[in-house]
């Protein structure tokens, strides 16, 4: 079985995210929807609400799970048996730390590392860069699926 992790911390998961694990599943037998934990990272959902985010905005994708990992990625790929890391690249600047991770990846654990260029409609879309303007009440809903903008305007709400 083609296995591959496509991971980040997707706080929130945004239509850049849908679009490079919808074209990974295209690709491989089971893509792997990974949540990175860093305690470190102050996040607006919790890992539990990503999950279900995610899984509910992939749910028409058959092969694609979702689940989250603390510590090397690398560990979780050994111990979930994955040999690849789909990773989507928005700009240059991305590609200079994405090379350097792929190298120690590959070094550390021999599982290779997938670059796909986004699609450019998602380009600049970060979900930090949705946060802060969503905070300041712009207009992000057309670049979150639907359900992912509900939830991030009703945290808004919370917290205001």
């Amino acid at each position: 079985m083609r296995r591959a992790v496509s991971p980040g911390s997707y706080d929130p998961v945004t239509n850049g995210h849908l679009d490079i694990v919808t074209r990974a599943a295209d690709v491989f037998d089971e893509v792997i929807v990974t949540v990175m934990i860093n305690k470190s990272k102050k996040t607006m959902f919790t890992v539990d609400e990503r999950m279900e985010m995610i899984r509910d905005v992939t749910a028409h994708l058959p092969n694609v799970r979702v689940d989250s990992w603390h510590g090397l990625l690398v560990d979780y790929c050994r111990a979930n048996d994955v040999k690849a890391i789909v990773k989507g690249l928005r700009a240059i600047s991305d590609f200079d730390y994405e090379l350097q991770m792929a190298q120690m990846n590959h070094r550390l654990s021999g599982v290779e590392t997938l670059f796909m260029p986004t699609n450019p409609e998602y380009s600049f879309l970060s979900s930090s860069l949705v946060k802060e303007v969503a905070t300041y009440h712009g207009d992000v809903a057309h670049l979150l699926p639907e359900l992912v903008h509900q939830r991030l305007t009703a945290r808004l709400a919370e917290r205001a």
